[in-house]
């Protein structure tokens, strides 16, 4: 069988779907080779034909810009974070969510560190909004992601969210121990060794303090 008779016909989908699926399987390529990804090799991983990049995407550049957009949206990890289980508990709950978001970021520095290494140009990280997505996808906004203060006060909320069954008896306001727990999150305490403090560790001190 031939490579172009085992790609299966793209299913049925609007622009701004097809436009998801094809950034979906382009992420780990673009983690991995950067700005040297081929729009073969998405395509290959997408399990489509090149041409069906071009229908929704203008260009490589394009494509790569909405991978940027996809890396920096917090959408995915304040859904993992809007599912955890709120009769765990509360030590095990953030735990989870601190997994989430250290995945998150995780993901977010493989890709925009694989496009910086591999010479993409300056100013390219903050992908610009572009008129003819937009059309392509039927009138949504195409090109645009949350800021970094939007963001952070997304994440602040359903982290709060969190804490609430321990409403009654908490020291502080949920929005403020969650910004308080992000900031400690966020801040990477490395140990003598390297390594990144575990997310369970930073949990304990939290919610514990450095005395038994």
């Amino acid at each position: 069988m031939t490579d172009t008779q085992s790609r299966r016909r793209a299913p049925g989908m609007n622009p701004g779907q097809r436009r998801d699926m094809i950034v979906k399987a382009a992420l780990p390529l673009v983690a991995e080779h950067g700005a040297a990804v081929t729009t073969a090799q998405v395509a290959r991983a997408a399990a489509i034909g090149e041409a069906t990049i071009f229908r929704v995407f203008a260009d490589k550049e394009e494509l790569l810009d909405a991978c940027v957009l996809a890396a920096l949206d917090p959408g995915h990890v304040l859904g993992e974070i809007a599912a955890v289980p709120l009769d765990q508990p509360l030590a095990a709950r953030l735990t989870e969510a601190a997994e989430a978001l250290r995945a998150h970021f995780a993901r977010m520095g493989a890709v925009l560190g694989a496009l910086h290494a591999t010479g993409l140009r300056r100013g390219r990280a903050h992908p610009r909004h572009d008129p003819r997505a937009e059309a392509r996808d039927g009138g949504a906004e195409a090109g645009t992601a949350p800021g970094r203060e939007e963001s952070m006060a997304r994440t602040v909320e359903a982290v709060a969210e969190l804490f609430e069954p321990e409403r009654a008896s908490l020291r502080l306001p949920p929005e403020r121990l969650a910004a308080i727990f992000l900031g400690m999150l966020f801040s990477r305490p490395r140990l003598a060794a390297g390594h990144a403090a575990d997310p369970a560790e930073i949990v304990e001190v939290f919610l514990h303090g450095a005395l038994t």
